[in-house]
C-alpha cells in the first residue's frame, strides 16, 4: 500500500500568538511549531495500516525551510521519506494544487490528511485535493479500514455518523478516533537522520487570495456571578445581555 500524509507546520495549540508589521505578519519569535493535531490522527492510521498491510508512507509539506524539524519527526513516527514543497502555504487552493501535484508522479492507494489546520482551520484542501485529481474526498474521517482494494470508513456528519464502502483511491480528512498519536521514539528518531527529505520548488506561484490583516480576538469581559435561586436575573441576562436565547 502507497500512502502520502499531508501535514502542516502550525503553532503549538499552547503557544501566545502576537502580530507584526501593522498586523499583517504573523510572529514567529518564541513560538513552538508542531504537526497539525489532525494531520497526527491521519500519520498514526497510515503508520498502522503499514504495519497491517506493508507499503509505503511518504509525507508532504507545503511549506519553506523552518518547516523541516516538523517533516523529521512525522518521519521519526513512521513515514518512508518525505516531500517539501519550497514555498509559503499562502492560500488554501495554492496548497491543493502543490500536492495534487505531487499526488500525481506516485501511485497512491490513499491521501491522507487532517480535517483541517489549526492555524486558519479552512478544512478545504481534502476537497480541493479530491476535485484536482478526479478523486472522491471525504472529511471528517473517524474511523478508516482498508480491506483490498476497498475501504470502509466512519466519518462525522450534522446529528450522526455515516458509514461508507469506496474503493482505493480517496483522499480522507482525518479526526479522532481514528488512531492514537504516536510518540517517536529512540530508533525512529535516529532512523530519521537519514530517510529522505527532497525539496522541490511548485509546480506555479498562482495565489487566489491574500491575508489583509490578521486580528486577535476580543478579550474575555467580566463575569457577572447570579445567585442560584434568581433564576429570573439569569435568563433576563441571557436573553437580553449575552444574546444566546
Amino acid at each position: 500500500m502507497n500512502i502520502l500524509v499531508c501535514i502542516t507546520h502550525v503553532p503549538d495549540t499552547t503557544s501566545r500568538i502576537a502580530f507584526t508589521n501593522d498586523n499583517t505578519e504573523f510572529d514567529k519569535n518564541g513560538v513552538q511549531f508542531i504537526i497539525g493535531p489532525y494531520d497526527d490522527y491521519a500519520l498514526a492510521r497510515a503508520v498502522e495500516l503499514k504495519e497491517q498491510n506493508g507499503g509505503k508512507i511518504t509525507v508532504l509539506n507545503v511549506g519553506e525551510a523552518d518547516s523541516d524539524p516538523t517533516i523529521r519527526k512525522a518521519l521519526a513516527i513512521g513515514a518512508d521519506e518525505a516531500v517539501r514543497v519550497n514555498a509559503f502555504p499562502s492560500d488554501s487552493f495554492f496548497v491543493a494544487n502543490q500536492i495534487a501535484a505531487i499526488a500525481k508522479q506516485g501511485e497512491y492507494d490513499l491521501i491522507l490528511m487532517g480535517r483541517e489546520s489549526i492555524d486558519f482551520n479552512g478544512g478545504m484542501v481534502h476537497g480541493m485535493v479530491g476535485e484536482l485529481l478526479g478523486l472522491p474526498s471525504f472529511s471528517p474521517v473517524m474511523q478508516l479500514e482498508v480491506e483490498g482494494n476497498s475501504a470502509k470508513i466512519t466519518r462525522e456528519i450534522e446529528g450522526g455518523k455515516e458509514k461508507l464502502e469506496v474503493s482505493l483511491p480517496f483522499v480522507a480528512g482525518c479526526q479522532e478516533p481514528i488512531a492514537e498519536w504516536k510518540i517517536p521514539n529512540m530508533r525512529g528518531i535516529m532512523s530519521a537522520r537519514t530517510k529522505p527529505l527532497n525539496v522541490v520548488e511548485p509546480s506555479d506561484n498562482a495565489t487566489h487570495s491574500e491575508i489583509a490583516a490578521y486580528e486577535l480576538p476580543a478579550a474575555k469581559g467580566a463575569v457577572k456571578m447570579v445567585d442560584a435561586d434568581n433564576v429570573a436575573e439569569l435568563v433576563d441576562l441571557l436573553k437580553n445581555e449575552a444574546k444566546v436565547i
